[in-house]
């Protein structure tokens, strides 16, 4: 089995519903994301699929959410825009394009991430 992954980043503000300490309160992130696609077939070129279009996918939706209040956008209306939220999303997003997206990782620090995958 043949894994791909990118990263990439954002900077966007939340605060977390239903939640009682700091977090309930408006704070921002400079997020950081690791996408992975897997699979068994490589093409032509012996890729499992180009980072190129890989990245040009991710980032058109890191674009969408980037320098925003996520708790504004449509997507997290009345729900906590967590760090698995997000993962979920941006997986849901990606796998719209790439059917083999393995796993989604969202960084709200450097040491505390939250992993979506199936």
């Amino acid at each position: 089995m043949y894994e791909v992954r990118i990263e990439t980043n954002f900077s966007s503000a939340h605060h977390l519903l239903n939640y009682k300490g700091k977090c309930e309160n408006m704070h921002g992130h400079n997020w950081k994301v690791e996408v992975s696609v897997k699979g068994e077939i490589l093409d032509k070129s012996n890729i499992l699929v180009d980072f190129k279009v890989l990245k040009k996918k991710v980032n058109e939706i890191i674009d969408y959410l980037d320098h925003k209040d996520l708790n504004e956008l449509p997507e997290f209306k009345d729900i906590s825009p967590s760090s698995e939220i997000i993962a979920k999303y941006i997986f849901e997003e990606v796998q719209k394009e790439f059917e083999n997206v393995s796993k989604v990782s969202v960084y709200e620090t450097p040491t505390s991430c939250a992993t979506y995958s199936l």
